[in-house]
């Protein structure tokens, strides 16, 4: 692929099977990790995108191919093989995939290299989201995007590149499925990032911070919890959504 397009624009979508269930590991790769199959799968994966990475390099497009690195949901916490956890991990985000409101179901890696155009070892704590990627490679195709409708990413290019300190994402939408979940409200001209919870799915056990009774949260039905007046964050202080707010605490 890189031999036959290396001297014309190009765009290559390699989209890994690595870190989710069922975790297929090479021979080669088994055993390597000190944190069991899921490690050794994560090591693949390392490997895997370094080789593709090594090959930019070495073809001498280094500085002209703009990568992006990202996944598309948190770690499945319900999955399990034994006392094993098969998943991963979300730190201190609640919840992981399948959940379309908790943090720590949506917010996932998204690591981006372009030398000699974007600044090195900068990190970017403004909302943004996989719709993005669709603009921004329009944007560096030279192209627009349709007029005709509405299209809810924006380019990363401003961000990236510094110009733009703000996300131009003021409100976004979090669906489990068909059903709205959540929605964020970023207040620029303060910072805060809130977030009002519509919908979350009944944990098993109550504090287990997953579904292990059902091996993943349902989007709607019995299994979850609907809140009105919706559960209120502020991400920008708690974001592990850990103390929703009240009219008591917080008055604003």
């Amino acid at each position: 692929f890189y031999f036959r397009n290396k001297h014309r624009p190009f765009l290559l979508f390699y989209s890994l099977l690595h870190v989710h269930t069922p975790l297929i590991t090479t021979e080669k790769f088994l055993g390597r990790s000190r944190h069991g199959l899921y490690g050794d799968n994560v090591e693949e994966m390392d490997w895997i995108v370094g080789r593709l990475l090594d090959v930019i390099d070495k073809e001498g497009l280094k500085n002209t191919t703009f990568i992006y690195f990202a996944s598309d949901h948190g770690g499945f916490v319900e999955a399990h093989r034994g006392n094993a956890q098969l998943g991963g991990w979300n730190g201190i985000y609640k919840g992981g995939k399948g959940m379309g409101g908790w943090e720590g179901g949506i917010r996932v890696p998204g690591i981006v290299r372009w030398p000699g155009v974007l600044p090195a070892d900068i990190v970017i704590g403004e909302p943004t989201s996989l719709m993005d990627i669709f603009p921004t490679v329009v944007h560096l195709a030279g192209g627009i995007v349709p007029q005709d409708r509405v299209i809810d990413g924006r380019t990363l290019l401003p961000l990236l590149q510094g110009t733009a300190q703000h996300s131009e994402h003021e409100f976004m939408f979090h669906y489990c499925g068909v059903f709205l979940h959540a929605v964020r409200w970023h207040q620029k001209d303060s910072g805060t990032i809130w977030k009002a919870h519509y919908a979350t799915p009944v944990f098993q056990p109550e504090d287990a911070g997953a579904c292990f009774g059902r091996r993943i949260c349902p989007c709607s039905g019995d299994g979850v919890t609907h809140h009105d007046p919706p559960l209120l964050f502020d991400l920008s202080q708690d974001p592990s959504e850990a103390n929703p707010l009240s009219a008591d605490t917080e008055p604003l």
